[in-house]
């Protein structure tokens, strides 16, 4: 065995070791106290169990989440370039100042509503767009400006609740993730530690029953050859 894997090997043994005392609780070995911990474990194991399903529904909404914001953004990204391509056309065949008048004055007023819904046990952002025209949605007369940037216009409009819906999709993947993260912290310090903890002392409270118990038999036994 190498210098390298020796020192690597004597650690391991010695970090065995210190897991292995650190394990047990420091209680009394008495028959109340292995009452009190068989019942502690016990909801541990049943609280392990139900934050592991809660993990695992939660990935599994994550992961739909993830892939509705993944369509969303490219559908969003791709509207929103063709809309730019055509509103630059449009600003290439209009002047500047005829732009400026067409589009000082909206026609389209809209109006947000943030609630909140629950995913899991996490409070997600959920927004309800309500928009209000005054006659046509279009700004400006069609002789004012050219094609392109009414079909812009048109198609920015179009995207708007995609844009609304996303930022909504993308809130709640960081407010699950977050969860996520923080339930998984919870599932692993009750398996790898608290569970552990729990199973060692009990079983070093019933050895240190039975050892009692055997030590008292053996008195009994020695009382009674003695008489």
């Amino acid at each position: 065995m190498t210098r390298g894997r020796l020192t690597h090997f004597l650690f391991y043994l010695n970090f065995k070791f210190i897991d292995k005392t650190m394990a047990r609780l420091n209680v009394n070995p008495t028959r109340m106290e292995l009452k009190k911990l068989k019942a502690r474990l016990s909801t541990a194991t049943r609280g392990h169990k139900l934050l592991k399903d809660k993990s695992d529904e939660m990935v599994r909404r994550f992961t739909v989440l993830l892939k509705e914001d993944k369509r969303l953004r490219e559908e969003v990204e791709e509207g929103l370039s063709s809309a730019l391509r055509q509103f630059a056309v449009a600003g290439a065949l209009t002047p500047a100042y005829v732009q400026e008048t067409a589009f000082s004055m909206p026609t389209v007023a809209l109006q947000t509503e943030c609630e909140t819904q629950s995913i899991m046990g996490v409070d997600v952002p959920k927004i309800k767009l309500s928009e209000s025209t005054e006659g046509s949605r279009l700004p400006y007369a069609y002789s004012e400006i050219t094609s392109e940037a009414d079909g812009s216009v048109e198609m920015v409009s179009a995207l708007l609740p995609k844009l609304i819906r996303l930022a909504e999709v993308e809130k709640a993947v960081r407010l699950l993730a977050d969860e996520i993260e923080r339930n998984k912290r919870r599932v692993n310090a009750l398996e790898y530690i608290m569970i552990p903890q729990l199973e060692e002392t009990i079983k070093y409270i019933r050895d240190k029953l039975d050892e009692n118990e055997r030590a008292s038999i053996v008195r009994l036994m020695k009382v009674k050859s003695v008489k």
